[in-house]
């Protein structure tokens, strides 16, 4: 008998309970958001913000612990010429990466908003989204392959009988090495590879939705291809561009996987916050390195949130 006025007792809250989220459906959303904020909030927000804090805090150099006083000597460190050398390295190499796959991008994504249609556009998808089926480590170590000193460009060039113009353009200073899988513009190469598919998509997605008769509006009123190009097709596009580069400019500023595999021995922003926080035990100057990215991404955020880059997402 108690065991049924338990279970009625319990299907009495429970209908009260439903009730009154129904009567509130406010509260009912909230309650749903809860878990989720709570793991963004404490997990990862958290976190992020602890790493942070110690920024601000510094290394004793004799016992190597970590002194939890405030100070801006860390931060000061960032401005060292070795330091301040790995920051521009990195921001240059985004910047370089970014504005590639834009261009390369840009073709692609206008034949398949434009041109494509059925199972062209599939196959166009397939094509683009192909690569990142595979295992980053695994297309990482293929260029590798492919850019040594006995990789296919070698191997091919050799055919060719251009061994000569390989050798004088490894030569050049700053992009050129030993060979292609240990120099700048090999790392350049592996980056717009990687994430080229992360520019195609928003700007295929920004140019599918220019409407057509704006294109016809143009030709109709004498305009010829390129001032219908800049004057109508760019603007409209311009966003979707922008937010791929959000893409493109954020994970090469992060990375720290292809400068390790492929390139010199010079480090970039993810390599000096790993190195610091692992081997060098710096956890206060890993900190201070984290903080320009995140920097340089709410500026860049902000800019492409005003050009409606959000829009294309």
């Amino acid at each position: 008998m108690s065991e049924q006025v338990i279970s009625e007792s319990r299907s009495g809250i429970a209908a009260r309970l439903s009730d009154w989220l129904f009567r509130k459906p406010n509260h009912f959303l909230i309650l749903l958001f809860i878990p989720p904020l709570l793991w963004l909030g404490i997990v990862y927000v958290g976190s992020l913000l602890t790493l942070l804090a110690h920024a601000f805090f510094s290394i004793d150099e004799f016992s190597g612990f970590i002194v939890y006083e405030f100070t801006f000597s860390t931060i000061a460190q960032l401005f060292q010429p070795a330091n301040f050398d790995v920051i521009l390295r990195t921001v240059t190499m985004a910047a370089a990466v970014t504005i590639a796959s834009a261009i390369i991008s840009y073709p692609f994504s206008y034949f398949a908003a434009r041109y494509a249609k059925g199972k062209w556009k599939a196959l166009f998808y397939i094509l683009v989204m192909l690569p990142l089926w595979s295992s980053y480590l695994v297309k990482v170590y293929s260029w590798k392959l492919i850019l040594a000193k006995e990789g296919i460009i070698s191997w091919l060039a050799a055919q060719l009988r251009l061994s000569w113009l390989l050798d004088a353009f490894l030569a050049l200073p700053v992009i050129g090495g030993p060979s292609l899988s240990i120099s700048y513009f090999g790392t350049f190469i592996v980056f717009v590879y990687i994430w080229l598919p992360f520019m195609i998509l928003p700007t295929q997605a920004a140019l599918e939705r220019v409407p057509a008769n704006l294109i016809e509006a143009s030709s109709d009123l004498g305009g010829t291809p390129g001032q219908t190009f800049r004057h109508v097709i760019w603007p409209l596009a311009l966003p979707g561009l922008i937010a791929g580069s959000i893409f493109t400019f954020s994970l090469t500023l992060g990375d720290y996987i292809v400068p390790q595999i492929v390139g010199t021995s010079t480090f970039f922003l993810g390599q000096a916050v790993y190195t610091l926080q692992g081997t060098a035990g710096n956890i206060p100057l890993a900190a201070a390195f984290t903080v320009v990215p995140i920097l340089i991404m709410v500026v860049y955020l902000s800019i492409a949130k005003r050009m409606g880059a959000f829009d294309a997402l």
